[in-house]
């Protein structure tokens, strides 16, 4: 399997994020790579709040999250809006990012549609006697590699069985995110010879979300990704490029997604550096 990504993408002022906290990716045991995407680490001591936001991908999480409140885990379904986070003292967050269509096979009983847009005690979705602890054992150690370690043991025994079916959600998704020419719903289920209908069952009940919101979301991926590293997008190119009919439904898709129009985001850094990943 391929090592983490480095891109930033989802990111909101990834720039400015990165020179707040401690970001990095870190790559699960073998035989859980199949089924995640990396794990991510943040650190933080910060003298002032910052408020952090990221446009999701369409993958489930498992998040354990270090606070003056204590120790705490939880299933996050995929956002379905703008996801914000405001980071503040000093605190840690060790997370888990399933590949799109991977997280299925860890909790089989429920569609992934089930847990979209909603975030979820980790007993409520695993059984309690393999979460009793967890939260402690991922974010109390130091070291950076005993809480990889801590990761791997939680999530192996989860058992995850192999499903052909989450293999091919995982794979369709994947042709998704690095063929831009799929571009729309009915193309892509001709092409792996599906019913229209059968592959939005499919990706509901091992995605999460429906074909036509991943082929959106990628679309917006990339357009903030070049909002971010090109002040001079050539916007009506960058439509035509990722499928769009006309500038115009790039800058509605973009504005609704990440809450200022492109123009504006490319120029101000996202309204003037307010704005991260969660």
């Amino acid at each position: 399997m391929a090592a983490p990504r480095r891109d930033a993408k989802g990111i909101v002022d990834a720039t400015e994020l990165f020179s707040r906290v401690r970001f990095r990716r870190r790559e699960p045991a073998e035989p859980l790579r199949p089924y995640l995407e990396h794990y991510w680490l943040i650190d933080w001591d910060l003298p002032e709040p910052y408020l952090t936001h990221v446009v999701p991908h369409p993958s489930v999480n498992v998040v354990f999250q270090h606070s003056g409140t204590g120790d705490s885990g939880e299933v996050a379904g995929i956002g379905l809006e703008l996801f914000a986070q405001k980071l503040e003292g000093a605190g840690r967050v060790c997370g888990v990012q399933f590949r799109p269509g991977g997280f299925r096979p860890f909790a089989a009983a429920h569609p992934v549609s089930e847990w979209t847009g909603r975030r979820l005690a980790l007993d409520a979705v695993f059984p309690a006697t393999a979460v009793e602890g967890t939260a402690a054992r991922v974010l109390e150690p130091d070291d950076e590699h005993a809480r990889v370690a801590a990761l791997d043991a939680f999530l192996l025994s989860l058992a995850p069985a192999p499903d052909p079916q989450a293999d091919l959600a995982m794979s369709l998704v994947e042709r998704v995110r690095s063929d831009r020419s799929v571009r729309r719903v009915g193309e892509l289920a001709r092409t792996e010879g599906l019913s229209t209908r059968s592959l939005q069952r499919l990706f509901s009940a091992y995605v999460g979300v429906g074909p036509k919101w991943v082929i959106l979301r990628y679309r917006i991926h990339e357009a903030l990704e070049r909002a971010e590293s090109d002040a001079a997008v050539d916007w009506p190119a960058l439509a035509a490029d990722l499928g769009y009919a006309d500038q115009a439904h790039l800058i509605r898709d973009f504005t609704a997604t990440v809450g200022v129009p492109p123009t504006a985001y490319g120029s101000g850094n996202g309204g003037g550096g307010s704005k991260g990943v969660g």
